[in-house]
């Protein structure tokens, strides 16, 4: 309904303005040819049919060259004239309009982008526009009886200038403008992916929150069972207490609470395990996702952070929501960590080993020495909101599981006054693309990794 209504509105704009733009004119030729005048009606004439796509070309000439018609026999009625012979004297104008759509009516765009078909509709806008032109001649030759509709040489090419000076001008406004909407249309798409990729990458965590509630449901079920059986040993079936009949019942409910999380945990492994080409991107399009995200939530909480990143060259593509979904925790929890102001390092680099480094280092913030131990424990936290609820305390958990189980192991370190780092070693046969695990080209990517960071 949206096009309808734009459509709709670009028509009846076209009906206003082409009629208004005709007005300001020049007369080319002298003589019996005087009449005939060059405006700015017909270059916002094709301005319009290039903008509308639902209206039939032919339907938009008709209407436009009726209009025009009608709006300057009107003004020359307003001047002192009669109408119905300042109709006749401008009937071939309407040839004019009707001619040049009727012409560009048979332009055959195909299924490529318009603005790469800018010559092929250059050419057709000029010789419409000439066509159209001539047609108007000779309707004036034939409709004001001035026998003198002549067409040599000299008149075409004057034509023709005519025709590529107000294409050219059109034209360019017209693919200046669409490349703007298509700049416009690419930024939108391309902030919609990044938050459709932070999306999902979130997954991969509810995923794993999901499973730990399986084994929890799971342990109630059964415990709840086991007080039933010990209840119904110590009592027969006639004394059975009441409160034995709600363990039961209990133990039944939570046993369907995880039945029901079994099938949304089926449905979320599939999408998180089935990996395609597209959910592979570069080290640096993911750490550039991973800064701006981060940037945005450093400045929503009103902190001054500096984000460097260094990344090896020999890097293959990484799979984008298992890396995301780790790297954004640690640089989640570092902005989080630091009290106002700090730095943000992000390394990525291949081991000799095959395996990929990530180290999230950060200053204005540090771990006791004697909590380093306990931070990957479940439920361990540091951190509380403005009410004074603690955090859940799985996002360490949930990164330590995750590269536990793709075969590689994460680290904690830190000065105890105001450095951390956070080191993730993984295979890199488990995150990349099988048709990328080829071998580094050099084998001093433990070399590049220790070199100094870069922005």
């Amino acid at each position: 309904m949206l096009s309808k209504h734009r459509e709709l509105f670009i028509f009846i704009c076209m009906l206003i303005i082409v009629p208004l733009a005709g007005e300001p004119q020049i007369h080319p030729f002298g003589g019996d040819f005087q009449n005939f005048r060059v405006s700015f009606g017909s270059p916002l004439f094709l301005l319009f049919l290039l903008w509308l796509r639902r209206v039939p070309m032919v339907v938009s000439g008709l209407c436009t060259g009726i209009t025009v018609v009608l709006f300057r026999a009107l003004l020359d009625v307003i001047g002192g004239m009669d109408f119905f012979p300042a109709l006749y004297l401008h009937v071939p104008t309407f040839f004019y309009y009707f001619t040049y759509a009727i012409c560009f009516a048979t332009l055959r765009l195909n299924d490529m982008p318009i603005t790469t078909q800018a010559m092929k509709i250059a050419c057709y806008a000029i010789g419409a526009e000439v066509i159209a032109s001539i047609a108007e001649l000779y309707s004036m030759d034939f409709f004001l009886g001035t026998h003198a509709a002549i067409i040599n040489l000299s008149v075409l090419t004057r034509l023709t200038g005519i025709a590529f000076l107000r294409c050219f001008f059109i034209l360019s406004f017209f693919f200046l403008s669409q490349l703007y909407i298509t700049e416009i249309h690419l930024s939108h798409e391309s902030r919609e992916k990044n938050r459709l990729t932070m999306l999902i990458a979130g997954l991969y965590e509810e995923v794993f929150e999901l499973q730990k509630t399986l084994r929890n449901a799971e342990t109630a079920t059964h415990d709840c069972y086991g007080v039933y059986e010990e209840l119904r040993v110590l009592h027969s079936m006639e004394s059975l207490p009441r409160i034995t009949q709600e363990v039961l019942r209990i133990a039944g409910e939570v046993h369907e609470i995880k039945k029901d999380n079994q099938r949304i945990y089926a449905g979320l492994s599939e999408l998180t395990n089935n990996h395609h080409m597209s959910d592979y991107l570069s080290a640096p399009e993911l750490c550039h996702l991973i800064v701006s995200t981060q940037k945005k939530y450093a400045r929503r909480l009103d902190k001054n952070i500096t984000f460097l990143t260094n990344l090896s060259p020999e890097l293959p593509d990484i799979h984008v929501y298992t890396m995301l979904s780790i790297l954004n925790n640690l640089a989640a929890n570092a902005v989080e960590a630091i009290h106002q102001k700090g730095t943000i390092s992000i390394t990525m680099r291949r081991s000799v080993t095959e395996d990929l480094i990530l180290e999230v280092q950060n200053t204005g913030s540090s771990i006791p020495l004697r909590r380093l131990a306990q931070i990957f424990r479940p439920g361990y936290t540091t951190k509380y909101d403005s009410t004074g609820r603690a955090s859940s305390g799985v996002g360490l958990t949930y990164i330590k599981t995750l590269a536990e189980s793709l075969g590689g192991s994460i680290t904690a370190a830190s000065d105890g006054t105001s450095q951390v780092l956070f080191k993730v070693t993984l295979p890199l046969a488990q995150i990349a693309p099988q048709n990328e695990m080829t071998p580094p080209a050099t084998t001093n990517a433990e070399t590049i990794g220790k070199k100094g960071f870069s922005s």
